[in-house]
C-alpha cells in the first residue's frame, strides 16, 4: 500500500542533557512510513528511522549519495571540509559504477588479513599514547591527549608519513575535526596545508617507494596522484574523528559497565549503541522510489537516521541498554551496502587494543566529572565528546 504523504514534523534537535540518540526517533519508528520534515536550512527531507527502511535506502541504485544532485539534505556544517566538487577522489560522493573502481583498488589494504598485519603497528602506537597520558600526572582530557592522537598515528604510519612529520600532521588534522575550539578559516587552512603536504608525499612515494598504503595504490596506477591526494584525505577525515569519538564514549560507557572490560564483543555493541555517525549518510533519490510505502520523489533528499535504525525494537532487543552479550554484527554504524565504511576492520582493531590496552595499564581510570554533564557533541555531524576529564592513581599514591 503507497501511503499519502505525511504533515511535515520539526527536525529533530540534539539538545544538552537529553538522551542520545533523541527521543523522537523511537516516535518516528511507530509510524507508518517514512517523516516528512524540514532542515533547519529550510528544505524539505524524508527521515528514515526504522532498520530494514534504513539498509534498503543505502542500497537502492535509484538513490545517490552525490551531494551535487539537486534535493541532497545539507544538514550540518562542513568545517572547511572539501567534497567531491573541489577535489578529485572524494569517492563517498561518488555513485557507482564509477565509486566501484575506488572502492575495488582500497578494498584489500582495508581486508581482515591487512589489519592483521598491522595489529603490532597499532598496539605500539596505543602504548606510545598511554605512555604519554601517564607523563601527564594523575589527570588529563582523554580526548585531546589519549583518543585523537590514537587514530591520527596509527593513519599516518600505515601512510608513510615520516616520523619528523607526525606533528605536524597530528596537529593539522586535530584542527580540522575540532568544531569546538577552531574557527571555519582555521580548519580551511588546515585543509590546504594538508592537501599540499600529502601530494608532496605522494611525489616522494613515486620516487622512492616504501611498505605503506600509498606506495601499494601508487603500484595498481588505478588512481591517479590528483585523486589519490583526495582519497588520502577523505580516509584521515572520515576514520579520525569517529574512531575519536567512540574511543571516548567506549570508555565512559565501560567504566559505567566494568562487567565488560576485556571482553572484545563490547566493540560492536558499542558502535550499535553509540551510532556516532547518526547524520552522515545523506542521499537523495534520483528515480521515484517507493520505501517503507512511502513514495520519495526524483530530487527528493533523505536522511538515513542510523542511530534510529541501530535502536529499533524490531532488529534489537532492548535497544537503550548496552548488553555486549547480545547480537549485534548487524548493526548499521558503519553505513550499509557499497558505501559502507571501508576502515571498519581498522576501527575494530583500534578499539579492541585501545580498551584492553588502556584499562590494563591505567586499572585506576575513571571519569572527573559528572557523565551526565560532559561536554557532549550536540552541534556537529558526528556524535561524540569534545572533551572527557578523567583521573587515575599515580603508583605508590593512597587510596
Amino acid at each position: 500500500m503507497t501511503l499519502s504523504e505525511p504533515e511535515a514534523t520539526e527536525f529533530p534537535v540534539r539538545l544538552p542533557g537529553e538522551p542520545f540518540p533523541p527521543r523522537q526517533y523511537a516516535d518516528f519508528r511507530k509510524q507508518p512510513g517514512l517523516i516528512r520534515s524540514t532542515l533547519p536550512t529550510g528544505s524539505p527531507v524524508w527521515l528514515v528511522s526504522r532498520h530494514e527502511d534504513v539498509r534498503t535506502v543505502l542500497t537502492d541504485r535509484r538513490i545517490s549519495s552525490n551531494p551535487a544532485r539537486e534535493g541532497f539534505p545539507n544538514v550540518a556544517r562542513t568545517g572547511g571540509v572539501p567534497t567531491q566538487e573541489q577535489i578529485p577522489g572524494w569517492f563517498v560522493g561518488i555513485d557507482p559504477p564509477e565509486h566501484d573502481r575506488f572502492r575495488k583498488a582500497l578494498i584489500p589494504e582495508f581486508s581482515v588479513r591487512r589489519i592483521r598485519q598491522w595489529r603490532p603497528l597499532i598496539q605500539e602506537t596505543v602504548d606510545r599514547c598511554v605512555d604519554h597520558l601517564l607523563s601527564l600526572g594523575n589527570s588529563a582530557d582523554l580526548v585531546a591527549e589519549f583518543a585523537l592522537p590514537v587514530p591520527s598515528l596509527v593513519i599516518s604510519t600505515m601512510l608513510g608519513v615520516p616520523f619528523v612529520d607526525r606533528e605536524f600532521f597530528e596537529s593539522r588534522t586535530k584542527t580540522l575535526v575540532n568544531l569546538k575550539t577552531t574557527t571555519e578559516d582555521e580548519r580551511g587552512v588546515a585543509v590546504q596545508e594538508l592537501l599540499r603536504y600529502i601530494g608532496r608525499l605522494i611525489k616522494v612515494k613515486q620516487r622512492r617507494a616504501g611498505d605503506d598504503l600509498i606506495s601499494r595504490l601508487l603500484e595498481t596506477a588505478v588512481l591517479s596522484p590528483e585523486e589519490l591526494t583526495g582519497v588520502i584525505m577523505l580516509l584521515l577525515i572520515a576514520g579520525h574523528e569517529t574512531t575519536a569519538n567512540n574511543i571516548a564514549l567506549g570508555v565512559v560507557t565501560l567504566l559505567s559497565n566494568p562487567q565488560w572490560i576485556g571482553d572484545d564483543r563490547a566493540v560492536d555493541e558499542l558502535l550499535r549503541y553509540h551510532s556516532v555517525a547518526d547524520l552522515v549518510a545523506l542521499r537523495v533519490a534520483v528515480e521515484d522510489v517507493e520505501i517503507g510505502g512511502q513514495v520519495v520523489r526524483a530530487g527528493e533528499g533523505i536522511i538515513p537516521l542510523i542511530a534510529g535504525a541501530n535502536h529499533d525494537l524490531d532488529s534489537f532487543d532492548r535497544p537503550a541498554e548496552f548488553d555486549p552479550g547480545r547480537a549485534a554484527r548487524h548493526h548499521v554504524a558503519f553505513g550499509y551496502g557499497v558505501h559502507q565504511c571501508l576502515g571498519q576492520n581498522l576501527v575494530r582493531a583500534e578499539m579492541e587494543i585501545v580498551y584492553r590496552t588502556l584499562f590494563r595499564r591505567v586499572p585506576t581510570l575513571a571519569v572527573d566529572a559528572d557523565v551526565t554533564a560532559l561536554p557532549f557533541k550536540y552541534d556537529g555531524t558526528l556524535f561524540g565528546l569534545h572533551e572527557l576529564p578523567v583521573r587515575w592513581r599515580t603508583r605508590g599514591a593512597k587510596s
